[in-house]
């Protein structure tokens, strides 16, 4: 029988199929990384080994290319990680300066050797673990036009400020820093102490000493850094410096919110020293000289402009306060200033005439003008006006005083408004009560004119004479005349003495009617019989009535002849010639008083004003009170004493005065009687080197003539 067919053979399987994708790109990765690995050991290693000092090359060009500056190495280069973190080390290391600078290098060092965090050259904040900087050097410079500054990079992409990094531990020894601002003419050198510092702490102060110049004024300053870790930390910079520069001593104080930032800061300033007008021509700004002063403000610096408010302070015996501004603008700084003072004393107000207030206050007045180089005994000081310096600034000022302390004139509320552009200085307005009267007052100094050309008009509103003159003796008691009056002078000169010894102009004082002390009124007329009278029936302080008077003088080439002195009271003509010198200070001046009724005793003499502004003297012993005397003497030897006193009576002839021409100021051709006749006996209005006698010759009197 047959056997039973064996079953189909079935499929062998095929065999397995390659490893999976995924194994073969973990071994792809794994092979990568190994070779990455092996790669930054073998860069690593090559870098240990060579310290990284091939890197000098690639290391200056894509530093100077981030900066847009040009980073030299000049010694020894090092680049590498040890192990992980990065030790980087240069030895005199610069980076240059753009172009404008004085310098060429805006940092160069001896050494910098650190330790640097690798990721935060990639990430947030410049982390340095360690820094060693020997033997820096830091160059801040601006621009001429102030637009650009050295210390901020990348320029041409709209530039990033200097920053900190953040340094755990460093040493800084040998540092300094120079700083210059073109337009401020501010040149400054600092050298800081050995700034050492652990866990990113560097202690209570960073501090620094240096000097410097400040347009021509040099300087030495010591300051300190008080919060200098946050300061490393971009936060608060809180600043403490004192100066000394001209025999001024300053100190600033404040918080600035960034090292190389004051702008819109306040800051405080103080200052003291023997002269605000040395302080002041440190930024090239005249000013009258002062006594010893000391003054606080508040300083904020904003744009061009440099603040200075809440101003307080005090110069000699008086008090300042205020606001006041130095602006940097083209062509010229501008000064702006809005002080005042209560009381000044009367010897600080001395320099706004040229006086040095020290002299005035030790040795007179006239010490003082002989210190300006004025002639001996004169009182005029010949101090010139800055008028070089008027170049270099612009002002507007508008000061208030309260009370001037004198012992003579009361004087008071002044206010003044002082403009200066393009070398005219003007002090217009100029107003002050004295005496109960208000004096207004324009002067101008036109320096772009040389010598100056200056112009005086000053008005003094009607004034009590009792008032005015009270700090010479005069009692106010019985006395109700007043004064008004006017300057009005132009003269050329860069001196006070100068302008008004070339002067030309008039001067008039006017008194309407009023009473004035009998006292002075007869010691003037030197009526010895009325005064006499009066004094044994003890009415000496009687008053005597002023119709009208007037006390003028035309000037010429800086001689003042009087034209006229004319006053007419009650009982008396009192009439004056002659007049005085601006050029020599001198004086010569007569005055004679004319009884309109007989009085006995009466000396009926001209009494002189003799001598010099600085030592004016009265002379009463003239030629014609002598020869009365001698005529006393004959009638009495001739006759009987008794005739002799006939040659002190005044028979009362004087011509009384019109009024009308008087009250007007009026030249003396002018001038009229009563009846309307001409006057004979006010002179022509000039000195005797003026005038001519009928024969068309000069007198031989050579100055001032008298009667």
């Amino acid at each position: 029988m047959d056997a039973a067919p064996y079953p189909p053979a079935q499929a062998t399987p095929a065999p397995a199929a390659s490893p999976p994708r995924r194994r073969r790109w973990w071994r792809i990765v794994r092979n990568t990384l190994i070779g990455l690995v092996v790669a930054l050991f073998l860069a690593w290693l090559v870098l240990y080994i060579t310290k990284g000092r091939f890197l000098k090359g690639p290391f200056e060009r894509i530093v100077s290319s981030a900066t847009s500056r040009q980073v030299k190495v000049a010694g020894d280069f090092q680049l590498y990680f040890d192990p992980i973190t990065i030790h980087f080390r240069a030895d005199g290391m610069t980076i240059s300066n753009p172009a404008y600078t004085s310098r060429p290098n805006l940092f160069e060092a001896k050494r910098l050797d650190s330790r640097i965090a690798p990721l935060s050259l990639l990430f947030g904040k410049r982390h340095f673990y360690t820094l060693d900087l020997t033997d820096s050097a830091v160059d801040l410079e601006w621009n001429a036009a102030h637009t650009h500054n050295s210390w901020t990079f990348s320029e041409k992409k709209g530039g990033k400020p200097l920053a900190f990094p953040r340094i755990d531990v460093a040493t800084v020894a040998g540092t300094t820093l120079r700083y210059v601002d073109p337009r401020m003419r501010l040149r400054t050198d600092l050298a800081f102490q050995t700034i050492t510092s652990t866990n990113a702490q560097i202690g209570k102060s960073v501090r620094f000493s240096g000097s410097g110049q400040v347009r021509n004024t040099p300087f030495t300053l010591v300051g300190a850094l008080l919060s200098p870790d946050a300061t490393v930390a971009r936060g608060q910079n809180k600043l403490t410096m004192t100066a000394d520069a001209a025999h001024n001593h300053i100190t600033v104080a404040g918080t600035l919110p960034s090292l190389a930032d004051i702008e819109n800061v306040p800051l405080t300033v103080s200052s003291r020293g023997r002269n605000l007008a040395e302080l002041l021509d440190i930024i090239g700004v005249a000013v009258p000289r002062s006594r010893t002063y000391h003054v606080n403000a508040l300083l904020t610096q904003s744009g061009t402009t440099y603040a200075f408010t809440k101003l307080t302070g005090r110069f000699g015996d008086s008090d300042l306060a205020g606001a006041f501004t130095v602006e940097n603008v083209e062509p010229r700084l501008h000064i702006g200033a809005t002080l005042t003072t209560r009381k000044l004393d009367i010897i600080d107000a001395a320099p706004f005439i040229g006086y040095n207030p020290d002299i005035v206050a030790t040795q007179g007045a006239v010490a003082a003008a002989a210190s300006t180089g004025a002639a001996p005994a004169r009182i005029l000081p010949n101090a010139a006006i800055p008028v070089e310096t008027f170049k270099n600034f612009n002002a507007d000022l508008h000061y208030k005083i309260g009370v001037v302390r004198s012992k003579n004139v009361p004087v008071s509320n002044i206010d003044l408004t002082l403009s200066l552009k393009d070398s005219l200085l003007k002090l217009s307005p100029l107003t002050f009560v004295m005496a109960r009267g208000n004096v207004a007052a324009d002067i101008t100094f036109d320096a772009r004119r040389r010598p100056a050309h200056d112009t005086y008009d000053i008005r003094l509103s009607p004034t009590p004479m009792g008032r005015l003159l009270a700090g010479y003796g005069v009692i106010e008691s019985g006395t109700t005349g007043v004064v008004k009056g006017r300057i009005a002078l132009t003269g050329d000169g860069d001196t006070l003495h100068d302008s008004l010894a070339s002067s030309h102009g008039r001067i008039a004082f006017v008194m309407p009617g009023g009473t004035f002390s009998a006292r002075n009124v007869q010691l003037s007329e030197l009526d010895i019989g009325t005064f006499a009278q009066k004094l044994f029936q003890g009415k000496l302080k009687e008053p005597v009535k002023i119709n009208c008077g007037l006390i003028g003088f035309s000037v010429r080439g800086g001689v003042a002849a009087a034209d006229p002195i004319l006053i007419d009271t009650e009982k008396n003509v009192i009439a004056g010639r002659g007049g005085f010198s601006f050029r020599d200070e001198h004086l010569d001046l007569v005055f004679r008083a004319d009884g309109k009724r007989i009085s006995l005793f009466s000396a009926q003499s001209p009494v002189g004003l003799v001598g010099s502004f600085a030592k004016p003297g009265i002379n009463v012993v003239t030629p014609q009170l002598l020869e009365r005397a001698g005529a006393a003497a004959g009638l009495s030897l001739v006759a009987t004493p008794v005739a002799g006193l006939l040659a002190f009576v005044d028979v009362g002839d004087a011509k009384a005065a019109q009024c009308g021409p008087i009250l007007a100021a009026a030249p003396a051709s002018a001038q009229r009687t009563t009846k309307g006749q001409p006057r004979d006996d006010v002179g022509h209005g000039t000195t005797a080197t003026a005038e001519k006698d009928k024969s068309g010759k000069a007198p031989r009197k050579k100055f001032l003539g008298i009667f």
